[in-house]
């Protein structure tokens, strides 16, 4: 049994790593959108892209078998994030 459980801890412990990663990754590209849209002085939010983001994110949910509102919830987090790191930027140029 506690083999069983450090076994599936590891693959967690992966798992979360990975989500990191992307993550970080993410918020890369992000930041390079932030940057296009302060040089054209475009809004730091696009409501129409962020509600097309979130129906297909919780359709994959879905897909994957797993809460759509969980996955809602995370993206609306993650989009708020970098809304406000693209007002950070739009200040700064």
């Amino acid at each position: 049994m506690r083999a069983e459980l450090a076994r599936l801890r590891d693959s967690i412990d992966n798992i979360d790593a990975a989500v990191v990663h992307m993550l970080a990754e993410r918020f890369k590209c992000t930041q390079q959108v932030g940057h296009l849209k302060a040089n054209h002085q475009l809004p730091p939010a696009d409501p129409d892209r962020e509600a097309r983001q979130i129906a297909r994110l919780r359709q994959l949910a879905e897909n994957a078998k797993l809460d759509p509102a969980f996955a809602e919830k995370l993206l609306t987090f993650i989009i708020a994030e970098v809304i406000r790191h693209h007002e950070t930027i739009a200040k700064s140029s």
